[in-house]
């Protein structure tokens, strides 16, 4: 009995010392990497400049057909937030030909930085992203409060980035 006291005291101890850690900690549990994102105009974004204002960066590749449907919605939170600080990037996926996301970006009317992953190196720098769309919404601290793979909760983009600008 007294075993499983302790086990039971131990396991307490841990779940509201995890609680209180997460309740303390700064927005974000992860900071963004610091990685420099070549991009379609052949200019280069360095995240690290990006720091003190709302970053949405998105791995997507052209034949992915959940990647293709958000472009509107990314379109859309371009349009709305970028005067007031939101920097969106769509990262192409390092075997997405350049040629073909170029066309994409010109179809589809991206108004917004297209990166291009041609080395894998922000990728990696992620978390070693693979599937795609994978989402990290980055807080103007620099810190990720939001990373989803697959479809997106819009809403609660929005709440954040209502709060932020």
């Amino acid at each position: 009995m007294k075993t499983r006291d302790l086990l039971v005291g131990a396991f307490l101890v841990v779940l509201v010392g995890g609680l209180l850690a997460l309740w303390l900690a700064p927005e974000g549990l992860r900071p963004m990497p610091r990685v420099v994102v070549p991009t379609l105009d052949q200019s280069q974004v360095d995240l690290a400049s990006l720091e003190g204002r709302p970053v949405l960066i998105t791995f997507w590749a052209t034949t992915c057909i959940s990647c293709v449907q958000e472009i509107p919605h990314l379109r859309e939170l371009h349009d709305r937030y970028h005067e007031r600080g939101l920097k969106v990037i769509g990262v192409a996926m390092a075997y997405d030909p350049p040629e073909q996301v170029a066309e994409m970006a010109r179809r589809r009317d991206i108004n917004y930085t297209v990166g291009l992953d041609a080395t894998g190196e922000v990728a990696t720098a992620f978390g070693d992203v693979r599937l795609t769309p994978t989402s990290f919404l980055i807080a103007p601290n620099g810190r990720i409060v939001y990373q989803k793979v697959g479809e997106m909760d819009w809403q609660q983009v929005e709440r954040h980035l209502s709060r932020w600008l």
